[in-house]
């Protein structure tokens, strides 16, 4: 048991008044300030527990809010090897252009992505090798 449970809820208390998303705000304001905090916390002091703790209710109030409704369902619905792709060219900061050699046009690439065409296998070969990771995470 706690050495002195009362400092503990006290503590808790407190830390829910200065961060009420850990408490369960569903306040949009209360969201923004614990990434704010996280941010923060990831530039200042990058090792401290909080971190989780803010990440946990991030995410449930991402999951949960009606704002975020539409996209986690998009997300939900996206095609794997499509969220794959995204994720790729966002982190390597790609125009579709750059992606010429391993699908094709722009058009295409743009086609891919909003689902009105879908990866073939040498699309996906391609970006394998290029991006260095397994074919299979495409699929």
């Amino acid at each position: 048991m706690i050495a002195d449970p009362i400092k503990a809820i006290e503590a808790t208390k407190q830390l829910v008044a200065a961060v009420p998303l850990l408490g369960g705000s569903a306040s949009e304001k209360d969201y923004r300030d614990a990434l704010a905090l996280v941010d923060y916390l990831i530039d200042h002091d990058d090792e401290n527990p909080l971190i989780d703790l803010l990440a946990a209710s991030i995410a449930d109030y991402e999951d949960n809010s009606k704002r975020f409704a539409e996209f986690n369902k998009s997300v939900d619905e996206m095609p794997v090897g499509v969220a794959l792709l995204r994720t790729l060219i966002d982190q390597h900061k790609l125009s579709y252009s750059d992606l010429k050699e391993e699908i094709g046009s722009k058009s295409l690439v743009s086609q891919i992505l909003s689902g009105q065409r879908s990866l073939t296998i040498s699309h996906i070969k391609a970006l394998s090798h290029r991006f260095g990771v397994k074919p299979q995470w495409f699929l």
